[in-house]
């Protein structure tokens, strides 16, 4: 373990502080932890997804009307 001073903004103390309260941990162990998340690499999908939508053409079917809802609902159901 190393002993050093380190020169940091008030409110960034006072946060800190605030936090370690409120974890029950040291204000050694919160600047700890965040130096370790920091110093983290970062981390990179191996390939970008990329979703492809499959479009299909289709007709409307006879008797379908599409400002009518609740025909069109009795129509799929007539379809299963």
């Amino acid at each position: 373990m190393v002993r050093t001073t380190l020169n940091l903004e008030t409110g960034l103390l006072r946060e800190a502080k605030k936090k370690a309260v409120f974890e029950h941990k040291t204000l050694t162990r919160v600047f700890e932890e965040a130096l370790h998340f920091y110093l983290l690499p970062s981390v990179k999908p191996e390939k970008s997804f990329k979703l492809q939508l499959v479009t299909k053409k289709g007709r409307l079917l006879p008797g379908v009307d599409l400002a009518d809802r609740d025909s069109l609902y009795q129509k799929m159901e007539e379809a299963q």
